[in-house]
């Protein structure tokens, strides 16, 4: 009850209302109106802001033995009603409150993300007799049939059937997985093509999903609430103002110096120090596109020594591209014009993104006949009375296929690229070599972060042996590979057991519990999961990893605006007490310099909001969203791009957010998003 009613005092339209109050009787002194003591108009702003404060400082001190600012802030209040100082105390209350209501504002993290991933848990589940039942009622060891788009309910064993799984929600890897007889499958996961019978191995409660959802939630619940500045001192401001006010009284005898003195040694620009200097700074983020969700953060990027990335949709676009065509005894125009053909029916990721390939070339693709595909094995048609496979190794092979191909295959595998091999009647004609695509500006942001001795690591979900390909490519030397959520979430653990200031960077569902546990986390906004952009402490909007750099720059410059306006606070509060034990100050004058030095504090906190930190840092503009949204969905629409500014441009509202998103998964409907593991 103490608490509902406190929150809702410290509100902003309560805090509002309240300024008002103390506003009034700041006319009426100025023009000199006199009214009775119980009508001054700042009794409104001491009920309205005053008894929350008081309600917050009896509580801190009884229950929780914690002597906060909160405490020193009453004292003077009450002080000044004793003596009849009503717009002093009224002053000195709401000053507190508005410091709360802004340091509220920048450290409250979005819980929408633990919401959304809870919303991945499938609800029902088909039995192979063809009833549906709740998820929650499967049993060990029933048989269940999953269709084609559909989320699997539990985890499982693949007892029927071969299909192509999307486990990008459990290990990042955006690339439908070939599973068959004998494989296991995750809960979450989508089955993108062949229907396929599994026994289930795990509960619901139990499940590999629900295990991401209770990782993320145990992080969540590790970050304790930061604490205020002022609170951390109050543990001697508290003891200090009152014996300077006990003494000023004393050897004066005069009362009124004892109330000024705890009037002017109230912290409120020292309350307002830090969420001032931190709303400023996310403000000059949000005009780069960068959105800043925790002041914490901000802290705590200035002190960072370990950057720890995600790598598909982080390090690369996540867009996998035809990177190679390899003809054997054709043009690579003909083994591109076949190979697209013979795709141009299928729905899988790896041949959208070839006869996309095809169609940007203007490459010519042929009707086809008698098509058919063998889900997690690859297609085959006839073209011109030609039969056409395209497919993996085995899917050859089975076929009668079985030429040598093995050096070509190992070398592309090496690099960390899928393959297509394709063949005409009974003879391999060619091997088309899918690649994602390595961000241009990733080497040199991993050079920038080496050259300030900032470690960088790659965990990923990926094999091992991409993952050291594209970790070689960008620059990173420590790299560990086929990490699941909670084995990245462990890497994480040992680096900051190990002393270590950890960032993450990630894009996925995936990579939500690493983002919670280290120290501060930065997602990309455009590409990445809702879930991932909600559990990070910064969203990338542009998805433009080289403002890392420029971040780090921004945290140095606010935690030096922070201490600057410390020191502002604290030399005025020092001069202002010294003119009040001299009596050159009463209450009401004392309230008045008072606020100036909280006026100052919000000023020099402003001039950070237009402050220049790299020339090479540029405000986000059409050419480079035009840049960014090409190569995120790899489909040559320009006027898709033209909605990115757009959104860019509505970015500091919560609508411009909101848009984002909607943009986000619109786009995703109109191009298959196709991602290479």
């Amino acid at each position: 009850m103490i608490n509902e009613i406190t929150d809702y005092l410290f509100g902003l339209k309560m805090t509002i209302i309240s300024g008002i109050f103390l506003l009034i009787a700041i006319i009426f002194m100025i023009f000199h109106i006199d009214t009775p003591i119980y009508l001054n108009p700042a009794w409104g702003t001491v009920i309205i802001s005053g008894i929350p404060m008081l309600l917050l400082a009896m509580t801190r001190l009884i229950r929780e033995k914690w002597i906060s600012s909160a405490l020193l802030i009453t004292i003077a209040m009450v002080a000044s009603l004793l003596i009849g100082e009503i717009f002093a105390a009224g002053e000195v209350a709401w000053i507190m409150a508005l410091g709360a209501l802004l340091e509220d504002w920048t450290v409250e993290r979005a819980k929408k993300g633990l919401k959304n991933l809870i919303d991945l848990t499938p609800q029902t589940a088909r039995l192979t007799t063809g009833e549906e039942i709740p998820a929650s009622e499967v049993k060990l060891g029933d048989n269940l049939r999953i269709l084609p788009g559909e989320k699997i309910p539990v985890d499982g064993q693949i007892i029927k059937g071969t299909s192509s799984i999307d486990q990008s929600v459990m290990t990042g890897e955006s690339l439908p997985i070939d599973k068959s007889v004998g494989d296991e499958v995750y809960c979450g996961t989508t089955n993108m093509f062949g229907a396929i019978d599994i026994e289930a191995t795990s509960l619901s409660d139990d499940s590999s999903l629900q295990k991401l959802i209770d990782l993320v939630k145990a992080a969540d619940e590790k970050q304790a609430p930061t604490q205020r500045i002022a609170d951390k001192w109050a543990t001697w401001l508290v003891p200090v103002a009152l014996l300077i006010a006990i003494a000023a009284w004393l050897v004066t005898g005069n009362i009124e110096r004892g109330v000024t003195v705890l009037v002017v040694f109230c912290p409120c620009a020292l309350i307002l120090a830090t969420p001032t200097a931190i709303m400023a700074a996310i403000g000059q983020a949000t005009k780069y596109g960068v959105l800043i969700k925790s002041g914490e953060a901000l802290e705590t990027l200035g002190a960072l020594n370990t950057l720890v990335f995600d790598k598909t949709g982080t390090l690369t676009y996540g867009n996998l591209v035809v990177s190679d065509v390899i003809p054997f005894g054709m043009s690579e125009d003909e083994l591109l014009s076949l190979t697209a053909s013979c795709e141009s029916l299928s729905e899988h990721p790896l041949a959208k993104a070839i006869v996309s390939k095809a169609q940007n070339e203007n490459i010519q693709i042929s009707e086809v006949e008698n098509f058919e595909m063998f889900p997690g094995l690859g297609v085959s048609c006839d073209i011109n009375s030609n039969k056409i496979y395209a497919g993996n190794l085995k899917f050859l092979n089975e076929n009668g296929i079985d030429d040598d191909v093995d050096e070509v295959m190992e070398r592309l595998k090496s690099e960390g690229k899928a393959t297509v091999i394709v063949a005409q009647n009974n003879r391999i004609v060619g091997v088309i070599a899918l690649s994602d695509m390595i961000r241009e500006d990733a080497p040199q942001m991993i050079e920038a972060l080496h050259d300030i001795k900032t470690k960088t690591v790659l965990l990923t979900g990926d094999n091992t042996q991409t993952a050291n390909y594209f970790a070689g490519k960008v620059g990173i030397g420590e790299v560990h590979g086929n990490l699941l959520p909670e084995e990245k979430l462990e890497w994480i653990e040992k680096y900051q057991q190990n002393g270590e200031n950890v960032c993450m960077v990630g894009d996925g569902v995936n990579d939500a519990p690493a983002l919670k546990t280290a120290n501060v986390s930065v997602a990309m906004g455009s590409m990445g999961s809702d879930v991932a952009i909600d559990a990070a402490d910064i969203a990338l909007l542009g998805d433009d990893i080289s403002k890392i750099p420029y971040l780090k720059k921004l945290s140095n410059s606010t935690l030096f605006t922070i201490k600057a306006n410390i020191a502002i606070s604290m030399t005025i509060n020092a001069l202002a007490i010294i003119c009040s034990v001299l009596g050159l100050l009463n209450p009401v004058t004392g309230a008045i310099v008072h606020n100036a030095g909280s006026c100052l504090v919000v000023l020099n906190a402003a001039f950070l909001y237009d402050r220049k930190f790299d020339d090479s840092i540029k405000k986000i503009d059409s050419q480079n969203m035009e840049h960014n949204y090409y190569h995120m969905h790899n489909d040559g629409e320009h006027s898709h791009s033209h909605e990115g500014i757009a959104i860019l441009n509505e970015i500091e509202t919560d609508e411009g957010i909101k848009h984002m998103h909607v943009h986000r998964h619109e786009m995703a409907r109109r191009n298959c998003e196709v991602h290479h593991n």
